[in-house]
């Protein structure tokens, strides 16, 4: 039978990984949660996988982190990036991109990127959209999932804004009725249109 002690030395090995993970995750541009669980519990020599924090925890620590210690650069930073993608999100406007992500949510850092959905007939619109606009890119693909475990492989372009990267996944026009499940949370996640977007860039500059 396993002590009090046990159990609450278990919970503080918890928050400690939580903590390391995202102060990790904050310092170095590292995006990938379980890539910062790892790298903290190798830095910290824990490895008991019932000490192991969920991303919903570490992501959690990560809004305290920046929050404490990286507030007004990281205010600044998310503001930068939310008109980036607000500006993307116009040009693209005839595939009714929706932002997800970090820069939505509010963890994102200066080398998060803007992740993008959009809505097509075809994975070639979006190309020769780009294409037509003179904006290089690079193609790769992009699991998402869904409920009961479906998967889907799906389109996805790169490109550069500036500093800043832009990540498009690219669904089937009726993709925009079911969201995929957010790594995070393994909730759907939450699609912001242009006009949330806007709104939200208008609020950050109103309390800047």
């Amino acid at each position: 039978m396993r002590r009090p002690s046990d159990h609450q030395r278990d919970a503080q090995q918890r928050v400690l990984l939580a903590q390391t993970a995202a102060r990790l995750m904050a310092e170095s541009g590292l995006h990938d949660f379980a890539a910062a669980r790892h790298k903290a519990a190798e830095q910290l020599g824990i490895h008991h996988s019932r000490n192991q924090p969920g991303n919903e925890e570490i992501e959690a620590a990560l809004r305290e982190y920046q929050q404490l210690f990286q507030h007004d650069s990281h205010k600044q930073q998310l503001h930068i990036l939310r008109q980036t993608a607000l500006q993307a999100m116009k040009l693209l406007g005839v595939f009714s991109p929706r932002l997800v992500g970090p820069v939505f949510s509010g963890t994102a850092d200066q080398y998060t990127p803007i992740s993008l959905h959009l809505f097509a007939d075809t994975t070639e619109e979006v190309g020769i959209f780009l294409m037509e606009h003179k904006i290089p890119f690079e193609q790769a693909e992009q699991r998402v999932h869904y409920a009961a475990g479906r998967e889907q492989q799906l389109p996805l372009y790169r490109f550069f804004a500036g500093e800043s990267a832009l990540e498009l996944t690219v669904f089937p026009v009726n993709g925009i009725r079911q969201s995929p499940h957010s790594p995070v949370d393994g909730r759907p996640m939450h699609r912001a249109s242009l006009e949330e977007v806007k709104r939200l860039v208008e609020s950050e500059a109103l309390n800047a």
